[in-house]
């Protein structure tokens, strides 16, 4: 038996858009390609806030999607910096998604996404021991 679904999201909001006819399939369901990249967006925002400076994303692990996205569904992006290591963070992305119709909302997908802090020649740096937590604005 499978874990129940949260009823609410863990992590900061980082992102929030309505889905549009551009970013479907023929059928009207969202491009799951098109979620991964808001869902990359939000934790590049997270590792660089953290990091305080540029990332690039080295991984991706565990995206399965629960629930299909529709055009006019406002999708929100929360994301939680879980770990640091010396050059890396790993950083957790839930995508919920809210039909317009209801103040309902229903989780997507989750990832965890792994990014390493670079310089400005693109060599890993690291991470500063402190950084700009992930905050609520």
């Amino acid at each position: 038996m499978s874990a129940p679904e949260p009823a609410r999201p863990s992590g900061y909001l980082v992102i929030r858009i309505v889905t549009m006819p551009a970013d479907t399939y023929p059928d009207g369901d969202i491009f799951g390609g098109w979620i991964m990249s808001q869902m990359d967006h939000a934790a590049g925002t997270a590792a660089m806030r953290r990091s305080a400076g540029r990332c690039v994303t080295a991984a991706v692990d565990g995206m399965a999607f629960i629930s299909p996205v529709h055009v006019g569904d406002e999708v929100s992006l929360y994301a939680s910096v879980l770990s640091v290591g010396h050059t890396s963070m790993k950083i957790m992305v839930e995508a919920w998604r809210r039909p317009r119709e209801s103040n309902d909302s229903i989780r997507v997908t989750k990832a965890m996404f792994t990014f390493v802090a670079i310089d400005a020649d693109g060599r890993p740096r690291p991470v500063p021991a402190e950084g700009h937590p992930l905050t609520p604005d």
